[in-house]
């Protein structure tokens, strides 16, 4: 019987929600591993919608919930609803709507909140033991919830001018974390705390580095499942 994980979403498109290319390969990658998937996300406001033809903010108003539903294909659910003993493991990808919607990282940086159904998720599946994977910007999030923990977000500082937010790896260490410097087609595992970390779109890449990366983050959450 295949592993039981959940996908949590944060919208639909990198600048205001879910990055789609990630989602897509987490969701390739678990289908290839045999995993049984459930896609949640959070019914709230998105904090901005942005118009991705020309990058710019618009006077719109969208629901996280239901922009995660077309990346979904409809078979989702109110994260609210998720139940970590019915799981084997949880899977985050990246966007700049982890940032701005799971939780304020874009606002406030590492003084960020986390929004209370992500981080009663995240303290469910820690606490069970159960594997957390999380890539591109999402990291932030375990460095957030769980102090002293080991992720990584690529490098720590813009080699080759390919890891433009490598100080995003600072203001983890400044949380008390500890940043581990890794490739774009390589992920990092936190035997203690069970959580697996790959850079994604954090890094400049060809898109099928960051696949393969992504790859190498969802079989390490079924080899700890």
């Amino acid at each position: 019987m295949g592993k039981r994980v959940a996908l949590v979403l944060a919208g639909c498109g990198v600048f205001d929600g879910s990055e789609i290319h990630e989602a897509s390969a987490a969701l390739v990658h678990l289908s290839r591993g045999g995993a049984e998937v459930k896609i949640f996300a959070p019914n709230i406001e998105q904090r901005d919608v942005v118009d991705h033809l020309n990058g710019s903010p618009v006077e719109e108003k969208r629901n996280v919930l239901v922009e995660s539903a077309r990346l979904a294909r409809g078979n989702i659910q109110d994260l609210a609803e998720l139940k970590a003993n019915e799981f084997d493991a949880v899977i985050f990808p990246g966007g700049f709507g982890v940032a701005k919607n799971l939780c304020s990282w874009a606002v406030d940086g590492k003084n960020c909140t986390v929004n209370e159904h992500v981080n009663s998720t995240l303290q469910a599946f820690h606490s069970a033991k159960k594997p957390i994977g999380l890539c591109c910007i999402s990291p932030v999030l375990a460095a957030k919830v769980f102090p002293g923990c080991e992720v990584t977000v690529g490098q720590d500082k813009n080699v080759d001018g390919r890891f433009p937010d490598a100080e995003t790896a600072s203001a983890i260490a400044e949380l008390g974390c500890k940043h581990i410097c890794k490739n774009v087609n390589e992920s990092h595992v936190d035997k203690a705390n069970k959580i697996v970390t790959t850079c994604a779109f954090m890094c400049k890449a060809p898109l099928h580095e960051i696949f393969d990366g992504i790859g190498t983050m969802v079989q390490e959450v079924l080899k700890l499942a």
